[in-house]
């Protein structure tokens, strides 16, 4: 179990000027406890994937290539935490990609959002704005020709009768099981990363790669399917050798998420290429905002989640995955110039604001569920009066140091300019720290409705570095060079699902 002792404190500040703003002082904050996870990252657990901050040791879920380090990179730059960057960017070239430690498939996804964004990410960074961090030109040709290895390492994965690619790699082979069908986020959520790596090393191959797979996303087809999903909606499932979609079940949330939200990335990293990609995403937006997956619990009709549907019913359950949805609808109606998405993703970015505001240690939970009338009963009266007061139930209670409410109150910021949201992801982070930070980093939690976040898992992802850090840095550091443009500004830049920074074609 977590200490009984007092939660632990945010880091001082010190050798801050005084004359600092608060948002300011609170990036100084946001930064130095990422300079805290990284040090106890790099004591322990450097070169392996994650650091184990309980027992002060490592773990390699990620096949063992420093997803850390990789994942940490982009935030590290803009950050300037120059002894940060030195020894990431000092340590990526050394990595042997063709060989994985782990006896665990290769996740195509998560190699590519994590390690091959990551590094495409920094690239432009270091090339761009923040070529101080660096020495000279030849780090970043080495961090080019490093993707490049990682790209051609991972392409046997498209090697299918139907060209989409199979997600579980067996690297030691390049072999796959092709009865395995791959998920929508996986086919769905390579072609921003693999499409940048094309236009940096002049190799279109690539980016044909991805593009062509996604037209089966694009255009579906379903197996045994009599009732399809809504307009812009899709399945989760689907045959490797078919093309077909398996199934009609969908969400916002984990196995389907990125695959939205890249549709209206790749708009905005070439909207003359992808308007076909716009108007999808536009279609999924509407069918969601106007049909039964907006949802409103009973007892908190001002609040919104998105339930999942299965073919036109609905299931009223979402999580914390799903919450990035706010921010993906603002970004829309930023690019747009719609401001009905931009309110629509605000409601949506509260609402999940609201999950936190509800829990005992001020952190929102892993899932949820609620009903839309009167009739959700618990034999709990505790958790009836939860429910009465809060709109849901919580049905998975854990906090895996995810990023998706700060992300979405992020973009929230840069919309609108209320400094309430910055407040709301201060508050968030505050909770973060107090509750999750332990030993040498920070790590997951069991309930966030229990005292401390009730017992510590012992394991501090990657994505915290990527991500989570980012969003509440970014959200206060109004002088960073690199951010989401703000109403009626073009944007120059676009984030990964992993929050790693690309240029956008235009700007290359």
């Amino acid at each position: 179990m977590a200490s009984e002792s007092s939660p632990r404190p945010l880091p001082k500040t010190r050798n801050v000027n005084d004359t600092l703003t608060v948002p300011q002082k609170r990036a100084h904050a946001v930064k130095e406890a990422f300079e805290f996870a990284w040090h106890g990252y790099y004591t322990y657990a450097f070169p392996n994937d994650e650091l184990l901050p309980v027992t002060n040791s490592f773990s390699n879920s990620r096949n063992g290539w420093g997803a850390t380090a990789v994942d940490a990179l982009s935030t590290a730059i803009l950050m300037e935490s120059q002894d940060v960057v030195t020894a990431i960017v000092d340590y990526i070239p050394t990595i042997n990609f063709n060989i994985s430690i782990s006896n665990t498939p290769v996740s195509l996804f998560e190699t590519t959002i994590r390690y091959l964004g990551g590094i495409l990410s920094a690239v432009d960074l270091l090339n761009g704005p923040y070529q101080h961090l660096i020495e000279s030109a030849n780090d970043t040709i080495a961090l080019a020709q490093q993707a490049v290895n990682l790209a051609s390492k991972l392409r046997f994965a498209f090697d299918t009768p139907t060209g989409i690619p199979s997600n579980d790699l067996n690297f030691g082979e390049d072999t796959f099981d092709l009865s395995e069908a791959t998920g929508l986020a996986v086919a769905g959520s390579l072609v921003l990363e693999w499409t940048r790596l094309s236009d940096m090393v002049r190799r279109i191959d690539y980016a044909n790669l991805t593009q062509h797979a996604e037209e089966y996303l694009i255009h579906p087809t379903y197996q045994n399917a009599t009732i399809q999903p809504l307009p812009g909606l899709r399945g989760t499932s689907i045959d490797l050798c078919t093309g077909n979609f398996l199934d009609v079940s969908g969400s916002w949330g984990g196995g389907d998420d990125s695959f939205y939200e890249y549709l209206i990335k790749m708009f905005i990293y070439d909207p003359a290429k992808f308007t076909t990609y716009k108007d999808l995403w536009l279609e999924a937006v509407q069918s969601s905002a106007t049909s039964d997956i907006f949802s409103h619990p009973y007892s908190r009709p001002d609040l919104t989640f998105l339930a999942s549907w299965n073919g036109q019913d609905v299931n009223l359950v979402s999580g914390h995955l799903a919450c990035f949805a706010g921010g993906n609808w603002i970004l829309g109606g930023l690019v747009l110039g719609n401001q009905s998405l931009i309110d629509l993703g605000q409601n949506l970015a509260d609402s999940c604001a609201a999950t936190y505001n509800a829990t005992l240690t001020g952190i929102g939970p892993e899932a949820w569920e609620w009903e839309d009338e009167n009739f959700f009963e618990d034999d709990d009266e505790e958790v009836d009066m939860f429910i009465e007061d809060n709109g849901f139930n919580i049905t998975d209670a854990s906090y895996n140091l995810r990023p998706e409410v700060l992300e979405s109150l992020y973009y929230a910021y840069r919309a609108t300019g209320d400094t309430r949201y910055q407040d709301l992801s201060w508050k968030a982070f505050r909770a973060i720290n107090a509750t999750c930070r332990t030993g040498s980093g920070f790590s997951s939690v069991s309930n966030v409705n229990a005292p401390h976040g009730g017992s510590f898992e012992n394991f501090q992802e990657s994505y915290m570095f990527a991500e989570t850090f980012k969003y509440a840095y970014l959200i206060q550091a109004e002088d960073a060079k690199v951010h989401v443009a703000k109403k009626g500004e073009e944007q120059t830049w676009v984030f990964n699902t992993e929050g790693h920074p690309f240029k956008v074609r235009a700007q290359q």
